[in-house]
């Protein structure tokens, strides 16, 4: 067989137990159908769990402290990623491109960086730029594409903010997103947008990625698609944002914050000042990324429109999908989605994301289709998405060129391989929740340790017995042995640790 191509597909924020074929009452008919053609896993973690450093180690197959993106914020050096899987590909003759948001670089910055993300360099870059970015030799960006501002216009923004102005009803467009249809309980960021989908950038990126493959394919080609969503703010555009009735959604069963039974960075993570200096970004940090306390009705409208952003995914991954089939490709194409990170969604009363590592932000979904992938397969061995690198060089018989920490799930895939855990690391700065912590945490099949190594506290709990990750077990002398097994492979990282770790150029 020729080398396959690769449909890399992501979304933002979305949870590991938020697809039909988890059991919740999302509505996800495609990413069903893909699982139930290919092979999904049922226990992958992000490496981080915030958008850049999760996003880098995708691309690059090395872990944050490692490529040196350590947190949002700080941007993604272009010499480590141009070595990254695209740019690999791009050297073994593969048509590599980028549909969708980056987020490599930083939007908000403190100065100018130069990079095509950034909200003061991108009007540098002419309307007819489109690469080379991180090792992609063509791209089209949604620069950050979450809302909380209106897309930014030309000549600022980058391929979707001049489409979306394009037309000249740019203002017509940004009105519509700000209207708030009812009903309206008062959810935090979250409202019935009345932008029509077709306007909408799930909709674009489906739109432009359909075209790139119809571009490419007379040639081998890669395409990571990375949506925006189901991203906060919740402003899923009607008729979506009606597909799940508040009524219907999956609450959290314990849904109350329980600060004093966890270690002592949960509090002050929650509870500290950002160490920021400019007041923009200082209020974003301290209302647009927490959330105040939701009553169960509020919780109910954000979790129906996080779930319709989802399905609206879901719609455009289905209309990817079929144009594959449409131009006879499918069976020569690698299909994967997945996540960079997860949504706490309510669970412990918390919402959005943070140092807490529980499953809801932690665990992401992964399913893979195509050309020797088993159906109707789940793989509960415990894996990372910076495994994806290495699992695409396997599968299309590219050099990776370096030693990388991704290991290749191609044998979890196809064979009797096993895993035993997985690993995630985080630095935080102060910038931001006004404490630095230094975590990191291991996930088995059943077990979880978070250790912050500055303080030595920790957290660890069985997931077998208590899903709900309730009881935290670190330091009880039951589980001793527990403890020290997770610990040792928590140690077990090598120890290729960056010399210096830069400084944060912005926030996000």
């Amino acid at each position: 067989m020729a080398r396959p191509n690769v449909v890399f597909i992501t979304s933002d924020q979305q949870r590991g137990d938020c697809y039909g074929f988890e059991g919740r009452r999302v509505k996800t008919p495609h990413l069903d159908l893909m699982a139930r053609q290919g092979t999904r896993f049922s226990a992958c973690i992000t490496p981080n769990n915030v958008c850049q450093p999760a996003r880098a180690s995708i691309l690059t197959g090395l872990l944050p402290l490692t490529h040196a993106a350590w947190d949002n914020g700080v941007d993604l050096d272009p010499g480590v990623g141009a070595a990254g899987f695209a740019g690999r590909f791009a050297k073994a003759g593969y048509a590599t491109g980028f549909i969708g948001k980056a987020h490599f670089s930083t939007k908000h910055t403190f100065a100018p960086t130069g990079t095509p993300e950034c909200e003061f360099s991108m009007k540098n870059y002419p309307p007819d730029w489109h690469g080379p970015y991180m090792g992609f030799d063509y791209v089209e960006l949604v620069v950050e594409g979450h809302n909380r501002v209106p897309p930014q216009k030309p000549p600022g923004g980058q391929h979707y903010e001049h489409w979306y102005y394009g037309d000249g009803l740019g203002d017509c467009k940004n009105e519509l997103h700000a209207t708030k249809l009812p009903p309206d309980v008062g959810a935090a960021q979250t409202w019935h947008s009345a932008l029509p989908p077709a306007w909408h950038n799930s909709t674009w990126v489906g739109d432009r990625t359909i075209e790139f493959i119809r571009n490419h394919r007379s040639r081998p080609f890669i395409v990571w698609a990375s949506f925006p969503d189901p991203h906060h703010p919740f402003d899923c555009p009607e008729p979506w944002s009606r597909l799940h009735h508040p009524d219907d959604v999956d609450l959290p069963r314990h849904r109350v914050k329980d600060l004093e039974r966890r270690p002592w960075w949960h509090k002050a993570s929650l509870e500290g000042k950002p160490m920021l200096t400019r007041p923009d970004l200082l209020a974003h940090r301290e209302k647009g990324s927490r959330m105040p306390e939701q009553t169960d009705q509020q919780l109910r409208h954000i979790i129906a429109n996080y779930y319709g952003m989802i399905s609206l995914i879901d719609h455009n991954v289905g209309r990817i999908l079929a144009e594959l089939n449409d131009l006879s490709l499918a069976r020569d194409t690698v299909v994967v989605y997945t996540s960079d990170h997860g949504d706490w969604l309510g669970d412990h009363g918390l919402i959005l994301k943070g140092p807490m590592m529980y499953e809801g932000l932690l665990r992401v979904g992964l399913v893979f289709r195509g050309p020797g992938v088993p159906a109707g397969k789940t793989v509960p061995d415990p894996v990372a998405t910076t495994d994806l690198a290495a699992t695409f060089f396997d599968y299309c018989g590219v050099d990776a060129g370096r030693n990388l920490h991704s290991r290749s799930l191609r044998g979890l895939i196809e064979g009797g391989e096993t895993r035993d855990f997985a690993y995630n690391e985080w630095r935080l700065h102060p910038s931001r929740s006004g404490v630095a912590l230094d975590l990191r945490c291991v996930r088995t099949r059943n077990a979880k340790l978070t250790l912050e190594l500055s303080s030595g506290a920790g957290e660890m709990y069985d997931l077998k017995s208590d899903p709900d990750e309730m009881d935290n077990l670190f330091g009880n002398p039951d589980y001793a042995k527990l403890q020290k097994e997770l610990t040792d492979m928590l140690r077990s990282r090598p120890n290729d640790f960056a010399a210096v770790l830069p400084e944060p150029i912005g926030m996000a």
